[in-house]
């Protein structure tokens, strides 16, 4: 099935390197990071911790429900930086222009909570250098990473995710030991059981917070999309995002749902935050030697792992957005390797955020910067959802029957994925922390509309 885009020339077309195992942990690795390692300290502080726990419950359900429209766009119309082709196509194009520069956003700005998120796990270590130091040098490692071949960095975010997998599979299996006694605490604690989960009550701050983290909630499950951003590079794309879907969703559950009982049971409520990993927090507090130092490592690689995927998807959709003729050619450009280096480039400049964010205090602005994020991607997820709903509604029969991975459910999967996103942004104005994220989206929306209306208008000018 074609799109309405552009069909430039085959020289300037992504090489379809990437095979299922580097598709499964791509979207792996660009969802286990900053969120997963540093927001859930936040998410349990405000909502607590069965809240936590209910707020990712409904994550899941999200990012499944919005995996699933994805996954028969993305089977249909395998196109690298999918996801504004399918909006321009199936809502309007101004909409399919913001959605690009939306998902733009919302990786370039997790690029730099995430450089900060870095630099705080070697504060760990060296307390005395500041943040930004650790964030010029993390730039110029994951530049490295995503400059040389698509099929380096699939291979490179291939092990990174490896280790990231084996971690949390580690802190699953010592975390639930260490709640029942069968690894002691620190300084003879008694194994806390489900003490933290029950201490400060159910809804320590009523139900109210669950809604308020929601969009924290799904910046930790950002990332999942990556698949279908890397449709137009995937080999045998029919088989393989379907594959890498269904594999991704039911990890995600197991681990986040998985993680987030052991932290909330070892974690109390007052004193989870996000200056310091709570998982670094809960192992500090257990009696395995160099447990803390050890896990600290491994945010910080984790950590990169997913700075290194946002960098890829934020480089594409400014290559796609050129390649669609909204932005100069140059943008489009790719090197003999096929890698779009000045839209890297460009893109990498969100890394300075993370400068910023060193002469502030890191904490209030981290939280400021993975709600912008998280707004921005759940904008998106909105978009997903409704070309969905209007892709299927304008098939006939027989294009139906000839798709070659169709979503369950049809309507209900991209209506209740398209409410539940919304309420997830409404839930931003109940939280004065997360609330700067509709003060900078909604005018950041407008302004796509606007630009995409004045580009259009000099396009026919110029024709």
């Amino acid at each position: 099935m074609n799109t309405n885009s552009a069909n430039p020339s085959s020289e300037n077309q992504f090489k379809r390197s990437m095979k299922t195992r580097h598709l499964i942990m791509l979207s792996l690795g660009g969802v286990i990071g900053t969120g997963l390692f540093f927001n859930t300290g936040y998410i349990i502080a405000t909502a607590g911790a069965v809240g936590a726990i209910i707020a990712y419950l409904i994550g899941a359900l999200v990012v499944y429900l919005v995996m699933l429209c994805l996954g028969e766009l993305a089977v249909a119309m395998p196109e690298t930086g999918a996801f504004h082709t399918y909006a321009s196509r199936f809502i309007s194009p101004g909409t399919g222009y913001t959605v690009a520069w939306l998902y733009w956003l919302t990786w370039t700005v997790a690029l730099g909570s995430s450089l900060t998120a870095a630099g705080l796990c070697m504060q760990y270590w060296f307390p005395s250098v500041p943040v930004w130091v650790w964030c010029l040098i993390f730039c110029g490692v994951i530049f490295g990473l995503n400059i040389i071949t698509a099929q380096f960095f699939a291979e490179s975010e291939f092990w990174f995710s490896i280790i990231k997998v084996i971690t949390i599979i580690i802190f699953i299996v010592a975390g639930s030991a260490a709640i029942f006694g069968f690894i002691p605490m620190k300084n003879d604690m008694p194994a806390p059981f489900l003490h933290n989960i029950t201490d400060s009550g159910w809804f320590p701050n009523g139900i109210t917070p669950i809604i308020m983290t929601m969009v924290s909630v799904n910046f930790a499950f950002s990332g999942t999309e990556l698949i279908g951003i890397a449709a137009g590079e995937a080999h045998n794309p029919e088989k393989t995002i379907p594959l890498a879907i269904k594999t991704t969703i039911l990890r995600l559950i197991i681990f986040f749902i998985g993680t987030i009982f052991v932290l909330a049971a070892l974690l109390p409520m007052d004193q989870a935050g996000v200056i310091k990993s709570p998982f670094v927090m809960v192992f500090e507090n257990i009696g395995l030697p160099y447990a803390a130092d050890f896990f600290n490592f491994v945010i910080l690689t984790a950590i990169l792992s997913a700075a290194n995927s946002g960098l890829y998807a934020s480089g594409r959709m400014l290559w796609s957005l050129s390649n669609q003729g909204t932005l100069p050619k140059c943008f489009g450009k790719l090197t003999s390797k096929g890698i779009p280096a000045i839209a890297i480039a460009i893109s990498m400049l969100g890394g300075l955020l993370a400068l910023f964010t060193s002469v502030i205090a890191p904490d209030t602005v981290f939280v400021a910067l993975t709600a912008i994020s998280g707004f921005a991607v759940v904008a998106v997820w909105l978009s997903i959802c409704a070309s969905h709903y209007f892709f299927r509604k304008q098939l006939t029969a027989t294009q139906l029957s000839a798709l070659k991975y169709k979503a369950p459910w049809y309507p209900l999967v991209p209506v209740l994925g398209f409410i539940l996103c919304l309420v997830a942004c409404i839930g931003l104005a109940f939280d004065p922390e997360q609330r700067i994220a509709l003060y900078c989206g909604i005018p950041f929306v407008a302004l796509c509309y606007i630009a995409h209306y004045f580009t259009q208008a000099f396009q026919k000018r110029d024709s």
